[in-house]
């Protein structure tokens, strides 16, 4: 399903940008098996965490170090006991798996996606 149309305007307002994971553990309290991770997103906005479902091809050892995408400027969200502060950015297939949206060279931490 197609979505409706926004105007640039409307995107000038998403702050989308790029980090590097830096610690990732298990959710134990969420009722769906999710990943709390922290992300650093440079100096501007520093270090924000978010917890999300991304269990199906992701770990400690496969995601800490990987560079992500996410919006940056949605409110802060308590996601079982966790704050999340930041929606790291990622495709849904039918069954619900989630592949994480990446840069395809390293890049800057911070650096906002246009």
């Amino acid at each position: 399903m197609i979505k409706e149309q926004i105007t640039y305007n409307d995107f000038e307002k998403v702050d989308i940008r790029i980090g590097t994971v830096i610690s990732v553990k298990k959710n134990e309290k969420a009722r769906k098996p999710s990943l709390v991770i922290e992300v650093d997103f440079g100096s501007e906005l520093g270090i924000k965490q978010s917890s999300a479902q991304i269990t199906h091809y992701y770990n400690e050892e496969n995601l800490k170090g990987k560079q992500v995408i996410a919006v940056c400027n949605f409110p802060e969200k308590n996601i079982a006991g966790i704050v999340s502060q930041v929606l790291v950015l990622g495709a849904i297939d039918a069954d619900g798996k989630v592949t994480l949206v990446h840069p395809s060279q390293k890049a800057e931490n911070g650096l906002p996606i246009a």
